[in-house]
């Protein structure tokens, strides 16, 4: 588990759509890095999964991207399936009759990404934006997403790092010791499950981006916009005034010498490929044979 998260309270923090659309900026501009790395990947997917889609703005990117294909985007929260622009979710049943040949467009379907009511080898490419770091077992989900990928399949996900919120981190510890915000996944650490999961050649990158604000109460409004504190070892009280103005201080006094507040994000890329299988489903060894070019 990469920290005790609430996925109750994941769908909750998620449910309204106005209050997310704050911090779409930030979702908008990890998806055009993405979108560059997924550029000198030549890829003509069949089928395309976003895994944690939110109100689908990704889904027009991969729509507009790979016009021929079939999108599919997968979120936990309703609200914000609600939200997306495209058809309204579909039952189970009815997704998976459509899941045919030659389809294109796009279909929705609210449910865990880690436990992806899809049938195995059904997808070529699965994207995931920033939605890795709220599913308590990104070891589970990446199995899960190496299942449903088919033979040289790509995966291409972004999520925050460890040192994403450390000045609000910093400011909280003034507070108490419970923890305020996620315990983010480093990325050795991904990459290290990736291999575990099954996946060749992972390819992990990091990036810092530190965005700036007048206000605290403009940083804490994307901190809440972004997602807020899902563990379920949060704190359940509320907070004092007196304790209050002294995180509000703690903060205050990190301004940078620019008079600005930074709030700094580590942005965590990955892509890795689902390998040709090296042993059946009973445990036996493939051996392939491959004929002799001509003479």
């Amino acid at each position: 588990m990469s920290a005790p998260i609430d996925m109750a309270c994941v769908r909750q923090l998620f449910s309204r759509p106005a209050r997310v659309a704050e911090s779409n900026f930030l979702r908008r501009e990890i998806a055009a890095r993405m979108h560059e790395r997924l550029a000198l990947v030549k890829i003509a997917p069949e089928r395309v999964l976003d895994a944690g889609c939110g109100t689908g703005e990704d889904l027009a990117l991969l729509q507009k991207t790979y016009p021929a294909a079939q999108i599919v985007g997968v979120d936990a929260a309703p609200a914000l399936l609600a939200a997306a622009k495209g058809p309204a979710p579909r039952p189970l049943n009815q997704l998976l009759s459509r899941l045919m040949p030659a389809k294109t467009g796009v279909d929705l379907l609210s449910g865990d990404f880690g436990n992806l009511p899809l049938g195995p080898n059904s997808i070529d490419l699965v994207w995931s934006n920033l939605a890795l770091h709220w599913h308590p077992q990104p070891d589970k989900v990446f199995a899960e997403w190496r299942r449903v990928l088919r033979v040289d399949g790509l995966l291409m996900f972004s999520n925050f790092g460890p040192d994403t919120f450390k000045e609000l981190r910093t400011a909280f510890a003034s507070l108490d010791e419970t923890p305020h915000a996620l315990p983010f996944v480093d990325m050795h650490d991904f990459g290290d499950q990736l291999v575990e999961a099954g996946f060749s050649t992972p390819v992990m990158d990091m990036e810092q981006i530190t965005v700036t604000y007048d206000t605290a109460a403009a940083l804490l409004a994307d901190v809440r916009a972004l997602g807020g504190n899902p563990l379920a070892t949060r704190r359940r009280g509320l907070i004092g005034r007196a304790a209050w103005q002294r995180m509000l201080a703690a903060l205050e006094a990190q301004r940078r010498p620019d008079g600005k507040l930074g709030l700094t994000f580590e942005v965590v890329y990955g892509h890795a490929f689902r390998p040709v299988p090296k042993k059946t489903a009973a445990g036996e060894s493939i051996v392939r044979f491959q004929p002799r070019p001509p003479q």
